[in-house]
């Protein structure tokens, strides 16, 4: 028996993007990034399928040698009932232990943050993308804002 390809939006790692910070890239200077599992409950995860979530306000923590997604909403599950879940509530990343102490390290020494870039399905299992980056200055923001205008302009005249 073939299998049957279904057209999904992939993302790089391979799996179907649930949503994305797209401030991310421009607020912070991302210097690595690091694959972090989820733990949800069982709404949380039919509510992802459907691709009901936003990452804009979230934000990566480490309190007690564990790390914690803050402020990322999933929108509660429409047939969710009585056993539906909080839209914004902490939700623990899983990583290992090494990448953990090395996080801790970073972000306390350097002020670095750890800010989420992506949400995505990988295997069945929900995966967070997570970038390890420093906050960018006003005058940052206006050279990335000139950079992609630049290369905006030079696209088009290829085109033409």
């Amino acid at each position: 028996m073939a299998k049957k390809d279904k057209k999904q939006k992939n993302s790089v790692d391979g799996g179907k993007t649930i949503c994305e910070n797209r401030k991310a890239r421009f607020e912070y200077e991302i210097a690595e990034t690091f694959e972090a599992g989820v733990v949800l409950t069982g709404s949380e995860v039919k509510s992802l399928r459907a691709g009901k979530a936003n990452l804009t306000d979230a934000y990566a923590d480490i309190r007690n040698e564990e790390a914690f997604l803050q402020q990322a909403h999933i929108e509660p599950y429409e047939k969710g009932g009585y056993a539906n879940h909080e839209p914004k509530r902490t939700r623990k990343l899983l990583l290992h232990r090494k990448e953990i102490s090395r996080l801790i390290g970073q972000t306390q020494a350097k002020g670095m943050s750890l800010v989420p870039l992506k949400m995505y399905l990988k295997n069945g299992l929900v995966k967070v993308l997570l970038g390890l980056g420093k906050g960018k200055k006003t005058i940052d923001k206006r050279r990335t804002i000139k950079d992609r205008e630049v290369k905006r302009d030079l696209d088009r005249a290829v085109k033409r």
